[in-house]
């Protein structure tokens, strides 16, 4: 198995490691309840994707029921 024969900076190593971070997700609108959903994807509040309702979303229940 191979080693490196010298170590490298802490600098080399940052330079190699900027590429890893986290990027915010996309979120756009929903066309129908204009609550945020993701592109391309089913909306979470609604259950409609491309004008139709492809998910049945269930009402939340309060406490006094």
């Amino acid at each position: 198995m191979p080693l490196p024969k010298r170590r490298h900076s802490n600098m080399r190593t940052r330079l190699r490691r900027t590429h890893y971070k986290l990027h915010a997700p996309v979120v756009g609108e929903c066309p129908k309840c204009r609550k945020p959903r993701r592109p391309h994807h089913a909306c979470p509040s609604c259950g409609f994707y491309n004008g139709r309702q492809v998910i049945e979303i269930k009402k939340k229940r309060g406490k006094a029921e």
